[in-house]
């Protein structure tokens, strides 16, 4: 009997519509099930993964405006996690909001993806996002791991031709697709990507059975995003790290001792400025 093998991920995708929609309802329930189809059974790598390696993946799609009955603007909301070595818990590898979807979709229209060709600005917006957080993922359990999966997320944004869609291009922003990726990629990226792996794998995935030493590396992993973000100033990636982390790091902070607290308290509030009273509690 053949074994079968799971896909990278295990993607939930929720669209939510707008109030005064006019677009049949039923487009939007067979665009949630076709996404997640898609997300879901598409082989993302060459790897085998079981089930239960799995890379668990929230969507959750805001409609913004019916443009038309198949064209539309969206806000995307993605979580991915990753379970914590020896634990039942999970950690967030990227909590990001992104809010330049506009797409067109005709209900039961198939969604393809192709690597050497533009197909569609959803499917390569979607197969972004897939890229973006198996790199993310790899590079937290081998050093640099996630660079092939992030080189196939930099060739979608390559490929997109002007005026798809926004988010693509570095001239519209500082804060789109093409800055999440130039930040991961970039060759002043070294730090940030040795950070993601310390944090993960010499970090967190030590929590379990040696507390001391594995706290004391996070630490390290943070000042290398500090370090990071002093040569690469408003690196998008770091505001992504902070996002997906803010939560765990004063959680693991509250009760280190003063000197430990100090130092990432003082990282913390410097990287994130926009959120630094929430974390007054790694101070008490």
């Amino acid at each position: 009997m053949a074994t079968l093998y799971a896909q990278e991920l295990r993607v939930d995708v929720t669209i939510n519509t707008p109030k005064n929609q006019t677009a049949d309802p039923q487009l939007y329930s067979t665009l949630e099930l076709a996404l997640e189809e898609f997300m879901n059974n598409t082989k993302w790598t060459d790897d085998t993964y079981q089930e239960n390696e799995r890379i668990e993946v929230n969507m959750q799609i805001n409609i913004t405006e019916e443009i038309s009955a198949t064209q539309f603007s969206a806000e995307l909301f993605v979580q991915a996690i990753r379970p914590v070595y020896g634990t039942r818990q999970s950690t967030a590898l990227l909590e990001h909001a992104d809010k330049e979807l506009t797409f067109t979709y005709t209900q039961f229209q198939p969604l393809e993806f192709n690597r050497n060709a533009f197909t569609s600005n959803l499917t390569s917006f979607m197969a972004f996002y897939a890229y973006m957080i198996l790199g993310l993922d790899y590079d937290s359990f081998e050093l640099e791991g996630g660079t092939p999966y992030f080189q196939i997320a930099q060739e979608i944004i390559n490929s997109v031709p002007n005026g798809a869609g926004a988010g693509w291009t570095s001239i519209e922003s500082q804060r789109n697709r093409y800055w999440m990726i130039e930040s991961t990629l970039s060759p002043r990226a070294t730090d940030y990507r040795s950070a993601i792996y310390e944090y993960h794998r010499m970090g967190l995935d030590m929590m379990s059975s040696q507390p001391e030493i594995a706290r004391q590396n996070i630490s390290g992993a943070i000042q290398k995003i500090s370090a990071f973000s002093k040569t690469y100033l408003n690196a998008m990636s770091v505001q992504m790290f902070a996002n997906a982390k803010r939560e765990e790091i004063v959680d693991i902070y509250t009760a280190a001792p003063s000197n430990e607290k100090r130092s990432v308290h003082s990282v913390m509030v410097r990287i994130d400025p926009a959120n630094a009273s929430k974390y007054t509690k790694i101070r008490r």
